[in-house]
């Protein structure tokens, strides 16, 4: 197992929470970006830089990952391909992607994008918050614990 981070626009207090994560549990975690990105010394935690470029770290993660991994991520299209993949993927609001929930949360992004580009909605989403940072530290410490327990 892994964890793969689509970087770019994740929050450093969660990258944070993953990379304690990685070290206590002997995780190899893996940032995907499209530039350089520090990675705390930790024979665990690595990076890699890809070529810039519209979803060129996506498709990097998904070609890369396997079944087994966790992959966090706010791109709901890279959630629905690591699902359809057999993987699991968490948001840094700590919302689990599953086969159950992901063609909504799909066709919801799809719906709010087209309302956008046709000027009906303006802004973005809330503010990031010390409960959200907490959502998530709970959903990935219950993904790792049931994974990573003796069987």
């Amino acid at each position: 197992m892994k964890i793969w981070i689509d970087a770019d626009a994740c929050p450093r207090a969660i990258k944070d929470i993953i990379f304690r994560a990685s070290n206590r549990l002997q995780i190899p975690t893996i940032m995907v970006a499209n530039q350089p990105l520090h990675t705390p010394k930790s024979k665990w935690i690595t990076s890699r830089v890809v070529g810039k470029g519209f979803d060129v770290a996506d498709d990097h993660i998904v070609d890369e990952m396997s079944a087994e991994d966790i992959v966090i991520t706010q791109d709901i299209p890279l959630a629905a391909e690591v699902v359809e993949k057999g993987a699991v993927a968490i948001d840094v609001r700590g919302e689990l992607f599953t086969h159950s929930n992901i063609k909504q949360r799909l066709t919801m992004r799809n719906f709010n994008e087209e309302v956008r580009n046709a000027g009906i909605m303006t802004g973005g989403p809330k503010a990031f918050s010390d409960a959200d940072k907490r959502r998530f530290a709970g959903t990935l410490d219950r993904l790792l614990s049931k994974r990573t327990r003796p069987k």
